[in-house]
């Protein structure tokens, strides 16, 4: 049994427009999210074996926060360029590449590609998992190489907006 967590990143800013979009920070939301989704992993009992980030800056910075929220070492956070900016076929192509001693993962991306592969993974619709939003999916598999469409189970869908007003 393997179980995915996939998770878009906090809401970020668009102040400073000359600013790449891989370098965009976190906003004022997006700080206030990112600890509060944590806290709701925490409480859920989520411990990832691992965490993959994509190198943006709003992306790792989610992770980090999640991570310190569910007392996952910062340093263990792998980035992988290939999450920003992927398809969901890429993505799969990702999640087949993880070693069969994680259990549990952690995947901090961004939309279209995460909630297109959300919906391929599943074969449920969500029209789309927004900043800070988080999919569980289990999988009735042993290895991650064996993961590939409409192969798992969607068992949640928690976002801020859930709980915060």
């Amino acid at each position: 049994m393997k179980t995915l967590y996939i998770v878009r990143h906090a809401k970020s800013s668009w102040k400073n427009i000359d600013l790449p979009d891989i370098d965009r920070p976190l906003n004022k939301r997006g700080r206030r999210d990112a600890p509060f989704m944590g806290k709701i992993l925490k409480k859920e009992g989520v411990m990832p074996d691992l965490i993959i980030s994509s190198p943006a800056r709003r992306a790792c910075k989610t992770a980090k926060v999640i991570a310190q929220n569910l007392n996952y070492p910062k340093s263990k956070i792998q980035k992988d360029d290939a999450i920003y900016e992927a398809t969901p076929g890429e993505l799969i192509k990702l999640i087949n590449s993880i070693p069969d001693e994680y259990i549990v993962v952690m995947l901090v991306g961004h939309n279209p590609g995460l909630t297109q592969l959300s919906n391929l993974l599943t074969g449920k619709y969500i029209e789309n998992i927004p900043t800070t939003g988080i999919v569980e999916i289990e999988f009735n598999a042993s290895s991650w190489n064996e993961i590939t469409v409409n192969s798992g189970k969607l068992k949640s869908f928690e976002y801020p907006k859930k709980y915060l007003v």
